[in-house]
């Protein structure tokens, strides 16, 4: 069963520092492991709210940054995880294309747009 990979801030935490309840209850629907990921350093965990997710939280703390693909092969590393393993979806472009760039199934989910249709037929078809 693959894991579903979700962009932390931006995305399911929104600027106001709560979490996107349409998100969230999409992302409940499916029995699939979940992962917050983040660069936030300790400061920035504490700042978002990050400390009190109902997922658990991945960051390396801006050390590389989501837009290198070492984050995602440190990632994938940490977890015992194979890039055909996960899935995810993010706001920023450029990390969607950095993981991307390591095999991983990956999403850009605008938060301007926020649409959930799209993400849905993201998830289904990739899960």
């Amino acid at each position: 069963m693959k894991t579903i990979l979700v962009d932390a801030v931006y995305t399911l935490v929104l600027a106001d520092k709560t979490i996107d309840t349409e998100i969230y209850t999409l992302l409940e629907k499916y029995p699939n492991k979940k992962i917050l990921l983040t660069g936030a350093s300790d400061e920035q965990m504490i700042e978002f709210g990050l400390m009190d997710m109902p997922y658990e939280v991945f960051t390396l703390k801006h050390n590389p940054e989501k837009t290198d693909p070492k984050y995602y092969q440190i990632l994938l590393a940490h977890y015992g995880l194979k890039a055909d393993e996960v899935i995810y979806f993010e706001h920023n472009i450029k990390a969607v294309k950095s993981a991307q760039s390591v095999g991983i199934e990956a999403y850009h989910y605008d938060e301007e747009k926020r649409d959930m249709m799209k993400l849905a037929k993201f998830l289904d078809y990739n899960l």
